[in-house]
C-alpha cells in the first residue's frame, strides 16, 4: 500500500515458525518417542466421562494402598496359615515399595508430563494432584509389588485378577497423564522384582 504522501508502507516481516524441540539422541530419544506415541493414543479416549471417571476411581483406590488392603482382606477370608500369609504379604509389599519408590524418585527427579491441552471431565471424582518425581510410577510400583507378593501357586484365577487389577492402575495413571509410559513400565518392572524378593521373606 501507498500512504497519502506517496511513500510505500514497509511490509511486515512474517513471524518465524516455531522450531520443534529436538529429541535427545540414543535410547533417551527412543524412550521419549514411545512416551509421546502412547500419550497420543490415550488422547483419543480422554474427555469421555465414563472412562475419565473409571480412571480416577482406580487411581484413587491405588492411593495409599487402599486397593491392596482390600485384597488382603479377600486373601485372608480363610482362617489359618493363609490369613497370616496375606497379612505378612501386605506388610512386606508396603515397606518395600515405599522405601524403594521414595528413594528412586529422589534420585531420578524426572518432570511430570505437561498438562497443557489435557482435557478430562470432572466426573464427580476428585484426584490428588501429584507433586513428586515422575519416575517411577509409585502407584504402579506398589500395585505390582503387592500382587506379586500376594499371588499364590495354583490359583490361576485369583492371580489373573490380581495382575489385571495392577495393570488397570498403571493404565489409569497414563489416562490421567500423571506419568509417562516409561514411568509406568519401569514401575511395573521394579514392583515385580521387589515382589519376588518379598516372596522369599514370607
Amino acid at each position: 500500500m501507498i500512504d497519502p504522501g506517496g511513500e510505500p508502507e514497509p511490509m511486515a516481516e512474517p513471524e518465524p515458525e516455531p522450531v520443534p524441540a529436538e529429541r535427545p539422541a540414543g535410547w533417551r530419544g527412543v524412550v521419549e518417542a514411545v512416551d509421546q506415541q502412547v500419550d497420543e493414543w490415550f488422547d483419543h479416549v480422554r474427555g469421555q466421562p465414563a472412562l475419565d471417571g473409571v480412571a480416577k476411581v482406580i487411581t484413587g483406590l491405588g492411593d495409599h494402598g487402599i486397593m491392596w488392603a482390600a485384597t488382603t482382606v479377600w486373601r485372608a477370608r480363610h482362617t489359618g496359615p493363609e490369613r497370616a500369609r496375606a497379612v505378612r504379604a501386605l506388610a512386606i509389599a508396603g515397606v518395600e515399595s515405599t522405601i524403594v519408590n521414595r528413594s528412586l524418585k529422589a534420585m531420578v527427579g524426572r518432570s511430570r508430563p505437561d498438562s497443557v491441552g489435557l482435557e478430562l471431565t470432572a466426573a464427580g471424582v476428585p484426584v490428588r494432584e501429584p507433586t513428586s518425581s515422575s519416575f517411577p510410577s509409585g502407584h504402579t510400583l506398589a500395585a505390582f509389588c503387592a500382587v506379586t507378593v500376594m499371588s499364590q501357586r495354583g490359583d490361576r484365577g485369583g492371580n489373573t485378577l490380581l495382575f489385571a487389577s495392577a495393570s488397570l492402575v498403571g493404565l489409569s495413571r497414563l489416562h490421567l497423564r500423571a506419568h509417562h509410559a516409561s514411568d509406568v513400565v519401569g514401575g511395573a518392572a521394579i514392583g515385580i522384582a521387589l515382589g519376588l524378593v518379598g516372596r522369599t521373606l514370607l
